[in-house]
Formats: C-alpha cells, structure tokens, sequence
C-alpha cells in the first residue's frame, strides 16, 4: 500500500508542470527559482542550514544540482512536546483559510515556553511577600514595643543560660579529646580508606546515573513541486553519537499531539534514504499567504517594508515551530504575525 502511494506521489508530481511566475503574496507559494533564493538567505543567516546535492539519481531538474534540498543535522531535542502541551496557552490561534483548504482551520497553538512559566512563578512569589510586608506594617506600635521589652528580658535570660552551657560545653569536649588518644593511629588510616572509596565509588554511579543523553534530529526542507511549497522532513536519533534512527513513534513523541499521524506523518525522503517524519505541505501555501498578509499590513501602517521572497523560510520555520517546539533548529529572525483573517 505505501509502495503505491508513493508511485502516485510521483506520478502526480511529474505531471504537475513547474510553477514559474510568482505567486508568493498572492498564494503563499514559491516557484523553484524563489525557493532557492529564500535558502540562500537562509543558509547566509543560520550558517547551521546547508545546501545538499543528495542521490545523483533522484535529483530534480527544476533545481540546480548543488542546490536540491536544505539540511541541519544535529539539532538538540532536549524535552517531548507533551512536556508543552500541558503549558498550552488557554487561546489557541487558528489560521482561518477558508475555502482554499475546505474550510479546515490549521492550529497554531501559542506555547507558555519554561522561561516564561518561571518568570510567571517568580512575580507570584514577589505578590505573595509583598502581602507579608504589608501585614508586618499594619502591627500596633504600643503591642510592638510592649513585645520589645519582653524580648529584652527574654534576652537576658537566655545569655546567662548560654554562659553556663558554654563552660560544661568545653569540660565536655576535653574529655572527648583525651579519649580520642586511646585510638590507634592506623585504625584512623584504614577506616578513612574505606571512606574515600566508598565515596568515589558512589560519586562513579552518580555521575553515571546523572547523564542523560539529548535527542537528536536532521531536518531538512525539500520542494515540493506538487503543493509548490516547502515540505519538511526529519530524523531523529537517541543521542548525538547514536547511528541508531528513533522510530516513528517515538519521533512522534516530538510532535505536538494534534498534528502526530495527521499533519505529520511517515514518508519515505526524496533525496535520503530512510523513513522520515514528514510535515504535509498540503496547508503551508494558505497559512504562508494569511501571515504574509498580515505581515504586509503591519509594514504598511508602520510604513515599513513588506515580506520579500528572502523572508520565506523564516516565517515559514516559525510556524513549523508550533508543531515540532522542542526541535531547536535555527531560524535566527524573530517573525511574529498573527494567522487571523
């Protein structure tokens, strides 16, 4: 079945004739010729993108050869996406596409990231001693100094019982001293040794048990001539020095629920071997084309400049964010816009 599905895959995409005019504000989609200007300015950006030639034998003909799909390898996974979705904000945003998708709507779910949940913890913190502060002013004076003067006698109380505990204190510690010298002094030696090694020991296990190893992923961005859009794919491995690939599900597991088996699914590569976990591009022109409008009109009423081509990639790596968050690929810009019609 997935052998099928794939020679319908290419047969719909070789039949599909290559895209030349621009239709990136009107549509959200790039021709070949865009899509590689937006990788330069990508891979000029974020020097952690790289061009790839991949398979001489699967090289499309619409892109040069030295330029077929975008990589970065090696991006740290430190936490699953379910880790975040229990800090999902309470408004949800959803890309209103209308009739170009069927009237589906494409959730971009706005994420309380650690640090802002910390800063949050912090300020509540900073409320709550702030009340302490206020009820500590609001005391009586008269039952505040009545309270000093008890404390005072009080005070002097306990310094006279402090001098005495003090004198029996030392007698105490010289007859421990004195029977300190009936000890051998290689009884010392033997049971510090026992003690050194026991704690090295421990300390090996800790350290040991301590290490956690990171996931990693390689993403990479091909053209999707079908869709007339980018399509990104990833593979993950358990750790930095593992050749060994995650699997579907657990690749998964870094994939916000919504969009696991959906928007995201499993998908050979067209350049890499491997099975990959793949973002279907079949939405990405229509939510491309709601943020660069409304891109467009806050440059306009701030008299700035509108989204160019070069711009592409970076917006459209910011909203592949909502769906892979703990996947902490570059994309250096900060692009924020609203997907609201």
């Amino acid at each position: 079945m997935t052998s099928l599905m794939n020679k319908m895959r290419k047969a719909r995409e070789w039949a599909t004739p290559t895209l030349k005019d621009s239709a990136f504000l009107k549509r959200g989609v790039l021709t070949p010729e865009e899509f590689v200007k937006a990788g330069d300015e990508l891979v000029y950006k974020c020097p952690t993108w790289t061009w790839e030639s991949g398979d001489p034998s699967k090289r499309k003909k619409y892109l040069p050869d030295d330029k077929q799909f975008l990589v970065t390898r090696n991006v740290p996974c430190p936490t699953r996406a379910s880790t975040l979705e229990n800090s999902v904000a309470t408004g949800e945003q959803s890309a209103q596409i209308g009739d170009e998708c069927g009237d589906d709507d494409w959730l971009v779910s706005r994420m309380i990231s650690p640090e802002e949940q910390q800063r949050r913890m912090d300020e509540q913190l900073a409320e709550e001693f702030d009340i302490l502060d206020m009820e500590d002013g609001d005391e009586d004076p008269e039952k505040a100094g009545d309270a000093k003067v008890d404390q005072d006698a009080k005070d002097g109380d306990d310094e006279t019982d402090m001098k005495v505990a003090a004198v029996n204190q030392e007698e105490e510690e010289d007859d421990e001293y004195a029977d300190m010298e009936e000890f051998e002094d290689e009884n010392v030696m033997e049971d510090e040794a026992v003690i050194t090694t026991s704690a090295t020991a421990g300390g090996n296990t800790m350290l040991s048990d301590n290490i956690v190893k990171t996931r990693t992923y390689d993403l990479s961005i091909c053209y999707d001539k079908y869709y007339q859009t980018p399509r990104v794919y990833l593979i993950g491995y358990a750790s930095s020095d593992s050749s060994q690939p995650l699997t579907g599900d657990e690749m998964f597991q870094d994939v916000m629920s919504d969009y696991a088996n959906r928007t995201v699914t499993i998908d050979p590569h067209p350049h890499v071997s491997g099975p990959h976990a793949s973002i279907h591009p079949c939405q990405h022109g229509a939510v491309m084309k709601t943020i660069v409008r409304n891109l467009s009109k806050t440059a306009e009423g701030d008299e700035g400049k509108p989204p160019s081509v070069e711009m592409y990639l970076f917006i459209f790596l910011k909203f592949v964010s909502s769906i892979i968050p703990t996947i902490n690929y570059d994309f250096t810009m900060d692009v924020t816009a609203s997907t609201e019609k």
